[in-house]
């Protein structure tokens, strides 16, 4: 088997193909011939000790993948091998073969194809519970989405769509608004790069303008940084602030906005949430696959690697060149 391992905290350019022994499953768990990965961004804060888990290294990145179960451990039920697998791994699925706890794999859907299932869960999972879940998203609300043409802002797009929200996407560039209306977002607002006060100002009147007189009922921030505090001057009355992740930095908001819009700051931990409340989350997956069979939610997969080349696939996220997904293929 190979894998691609990071050896020393860093970029993606840190990352090497390595050829391992070939792992055994124990107790609990089935080894998995993987076909395919999905690349995320804690991916890239994982390499760098910058993520929440730090394995000991040698380890390799990835956290959710897709492939046929080859070997089964001991205690293990409802898997045989042969079985199509989706698996959240947490790290480790940039590689040919991976033992994952079967409690952590799903039997894919029958016309889901490996791609699609490795750039499904973490995304659409993230994005259905904090919709759902913890923002109770209701039909004719306002959806504002930070950072909306990446993989978890794109799928908060077709979920909001398919709950009957009116989705404004906000995103760095023209191209990212394009994609971002082809989803279905009603609308899309450009921010700047470079976000000073007057950029602050700029953009909280641009999403006053297309949220209108309520304002926004629920916002989805999935970029963090200054970006946030012009989302919450924008929110409307009893809104939801859902705090999902922080490629520009941990954001410092005053917290007397949130008392003059009697307003929420709502904590989004997908990955705990599940361990928390597995049966709520075989909820969610059951929900989620029934809309991908209706074809209301699908991976908009913009590239693709061969897994030995997946640093390349982490340096596209890292530039935030990425619309939607991106996927790595075992060879």
């Amino acid at each position: 088997m190979h894998a691609l391992l990071s050896t020393t905290p860093g970029g993606p350019d840190t990352l090497e193909w390595t050829e391992l022994p070939d792992a055994t499953p124990k107790k609990g768990e089935v080894r998995i011939a993987v076909k395919a990965a999905g690349a995320n961004f804690p991916d890239t804060l994982i390499i760098r000790d910058l993520y929440q888990i730090k394995p000991p290294r040698p380890f390799a990145p990835g956290g959710e993948v897709s492939g046929i179960v080859d070997a089964v451990g001991d205690g293990v039920s409802g898997f045989v091998v042969g079985d199509k697998v989706i698996a959240m791994t947490g790290f480790g699925g940039f590689t040919t073969h991976i033992c994952a706890q079967a409690n952590a794999c799903l039997k894919m859907p029958e016309r889901m194809s490996f791609e699609d299932a490795a750039c499904f869960i973490f995304t659409y999972g993230t994005s259905h519970y904090a919709l759902k879940n913890r923002a109770e998203l209701k039909p004719g609300e306002t959806l504002l989405i930070l950072g909306a043409a990446g993989g978890v802002g794109a799928a908060a797009i077709e979920l909001g769509k398919a709950a009957g929200a009116r989705v404004i996407a906000a995103v760095s560039s023209q191209d990212k608004a394009e994609f971002c209306t082809s989803l279905g977002a009603d609308e899309a607002i450009i921010y700047p790069r470079d976000m000073d006060r007057a950029a602050q100002k700029e953009l909280s009147a641009q999403i006053k303008a297309a949220a209108g007189p309520e304002g926004v009922h629920v916002a989805y921030d999935a970029v963090g940084g200054d970006y946030a505090e012009p989302v919450i001057r924008s929110m409307a009355w009893g809104g939801r602030f859902l705090v999902v992740g922080f490629p520009a930095g941990i954001p410092a908001i005053p917290l007397n906005l949130t008392l003059l819009k009697s307003c929420q700051i709502v904590g989004v931990f997908w990955g705990a949430s599940i361990y928390r409340d597995p049966a709520g989350h075989m909820q969610n997956m059951s929900e989620l696959f029934e809309m991908y069979a209706k074809g209301q939610v699908k991976p908009h997969i913009s590239a693709r690697f061969p897994m030995q080349d997946g640093a390349q696939a982490l340096e596209m996220i890292s530039d935030r060149k990425v619309l939607g997904k991106v996927v790595l293929l075992a060879p």
